[in-house]
């Protein structure tokens, strides 16, 4: 364990911070997998070769690498050789393909793209249509029987060595493409201090860091919270991470014993996955110490630290554009641990309606985030200036995540994604809040709660539930709506139900609660209007 003071800017770069581990902290095993156990001394050497063949390459400040590959090691290699080179690295979701594959690569503008031999088909069925200068492969048949370049022949050249002086923190090291839960994704432009600084006021705090501590990440490489609690943290922290290939709920715990893990990262659905999974004597058995899991249903929470004997650690608020927001680690104030918490120092945080009015304490508000210092937020959507604009009010970020100030001690509590919240009979229902209700009812595995427009006033919608039941379950919609009736406000009982034998996920397990809008009601839904339900109030 080696964590850096990073008070100094020209040390806030991946590159330099990954140089500063090497030189003390060599011999600490930093990329782990069942074949692989790379040190910060050996993922410098390599990256500075990588940064060598790449410059060779033609590749300098500014220049777009694209990556479509597996979760591996030397994903994240390449990923801080080029910001060495100050190149940026454009992860793409490894789900896509045909036309949607195209598109990202396209609207990345990028000559350079990193494939393996799992995805080397599904880009060759594109590839005429790309104007590629170079193509790369991690394996070395697979770049030999293809005309590319491949990664061991990168590592033929001397080894570059960084001007940092010619680098700066506020450099866009990265391009994001968000995960398109709500629609057409965007490419996040990311600083190297927007991944540092989020560590060292967020992460860092959150965590507790004892040596030897060993990460698990098995979220997508091409996705921030991989990056931000498990790969970025651990070089900010000079301890070892397992990058895993894939999320697997069935091995998740077993994996965590074989790589003697102690820390992990997980979005709710996954946390709501393992809880699903029949329970095993060993659960509590393995040497997980914390867990940070986003958004945990409250109900699951004391349940899951209990079952698996692990710490859940305390939420807050980050997303690609600005990845710390809001946390528990900047206030003496106590608010039970899922609330969002307070701002960290370098941010102004306040809540606001569609007309950029401060809501009143209490009442739901988008949040939106004001930088009280350089190289905060986001350096904007890539190539597309109009929504990088309708993104901010004047200096406020909109978020488009929705949240209450409690008017005792100023916590943001999550109520919604603002697309996600549902406007019923004058008032806005966190749809959050009506799954983690449904979700106590034993007979129920997954839900998603959404907003159907209501056909009465266009302002409004209705609530819709699409429901999957446990396994061998019967449960009905007069039941689950019984449920709902007896252990929360009755605006909760839903308009409409289906019950289906699954929900759309983004590869990164974020339901897209907007392909459900989009299907609507079918004859088969069920409708509380025509049901003969009576829901008591």
């Amino acid at each position: 364990m080696n964590i850096l003071d990073l008070s100094d800017p020209a040390d806030r770069h991946l590159g330099r911070i990954l140089e500063l581990q090497a030189a003390q902290n060599g011999a600490t095993e930093y990329l782990i997998t069942d074949n692989q156990r790379i040190t910060y001394a050996e993922a410098n050497a390599t990256c500075d070769r990588l940064a060598a063949g790449f410059k060779a390459l033609g590749v300098g400040k500014g220049d777009r690498v694209t990556l479509f590959t597996s979760n591996v090691p030397e994903m994240v290699l390449i990923c801080l050789a080029l910001n060495k080179l100050g190149a940026i690295w454009v992860p793409i979701c490894t789900d896509y393909k045909g036309e949607w594959l195209l598109d990202a690569l396209q609207r990345s503008r990028a000559d350079i793209l990193v494939t393996d031999a799992e995805h080397w088909d599904t880009v060759a069925a594109i590839s005429d249509q790309l104007p590629l200068k170079h193509g790369i492969a991690l394996e070395d048949d697979v770049a030999a029987a293809n005309g590319l370049v491949s990664y061991a022949s990168l590592l033929e050249h001397e080894p570059y060595t960084a001007d940092y002086s010619k680098l700066d923190w506020g450099d866009t090291c990265a391009i994001l493409w968000t995960s398109g839960t709500t629609g057409k994704s965007k490419g996040v432009m990311v600083a190297h201090n927007n991944w540092i600084r989020s560590n060292v006021l967020g992460t860092q705090l959150q965590y507790t860091a004892e040596p030897g501590d060993i990460i698990y990440c098995a979220m997508p490489l091409y996705n921030a919270g991989a990056w931000i609690t498990c790969v970025a943290r651990a070089l900010l922290a000079g301890v070892g991470v397992v990058i895993e290939k894939k999320f697997s709920v069935s091995a998740f715990m077993d994996r965590i014993k074989h790589f003697n893990a102690t820390q992990t990262f997980a979005v709710g659905s996954m946390g709501v996955f393992l809880m699903s999974q029949p329970e095993k004597p060993d659960d509590a058995d393995n040497p997980l110490r914390e867990a940070l899991i986003v958004p945990m249903p409250p109900a699951m929470w004391e349940a899951f630290e209990q079952r698996f004997n692990v710490k859940l650690v305390r939420s807050g608020l980050g997303m690609s554009e600005c990845l710390l927001s809001l946390n528990h680690e900047h206030s003496d104030v106590q608010a039970p641990m899922y609330a969002l918490g307070w701002a960290p120092p370098d941010v102004e945080v306040r809540l606001f309606d569609d007309d950029g009015n401060e809501v009143p304490d209490g009442e739901p508000g988008e949040i939106c985030v004001k930088p009280l210092a350089e190289n905060v937020l986001f350096n904007g959507y890539f190539d597309n200036p109009e929504a990088t604009a309708a993104a901010f009010r004047g200096d406020w970020f909109l978020t488009g995540d929705m949240a209450r100030k409690d008017p005792d001690n100023g916590a943001f509590f999550f109520v919604d994604r603002k697309k996600d919240a549902v406007r019923f009979a004058g008032r806005n229902i966190s749809t959050l809040e009506v799954e983690s209700v449904v979700l106590r009812h034993p007979e129920v595995q997954q839900v998603a709660a959404f907003g159907i427009p209501s056909a009465a006033l266009e302002s409004e919608d209705e609530l819709k539930l699409n429901v999957v039941r446990t396994p061998g379950s019967e449960l009905s919609p007069e039941e689950l709506c019984r449920f709902i009736n007896d252990n929360a406000p009755y605006y909760f009982v839903p308009r409409y139900l289906d019950m289906v034998d699954s929900l759309p996920y983004t590869p990164t397990n974020k339901v897209q609660k907007y392909k459900l809008r989009e299907a609507g009601v079918s004859e088969s839904t069920w409708d509380l209007k025509t049901s003969g339900f009576e829901v008591r109030r």
